[in-house]
């Protein structure tokens, strides 16, 4: 495990998991907005509950608009 990933600030709802929200989207190079939905859906139990949940699907709205809405990425980017 690296260094970095044996503290966290604030709580501890990652570091009892057996592989860290950060550690699984850094290796499979998830982007950022797929990997925020990711974070929000690993701690919602531990954490924040159905607003966590809320926020991992704002995040999966966003990716569905940026990537699949007319005009894609390049509308107001």
């Amino acid at each position: 495990m690296k260094e970095s990933l044996k503290k966290q600030v604030a709580g501890s709802h990652y570091k009892n998991m057996a592989i860290q929200p950060v550690e699984f989207i850094a290796k499979n190079r998830i982007p950022f907005i797929e990997g925020s939905a990711i974070k929000y859906i690993c701690r919602h139990t531990q954490k924040n509950g159905v607003e966590d949940l809320e926020k991992a699907i704002h995040y999966l709205e966003i990716a569905k608009e940026f990537y699949y809405s007319k005009g894609g990425q390049d509308d107001n980017v």
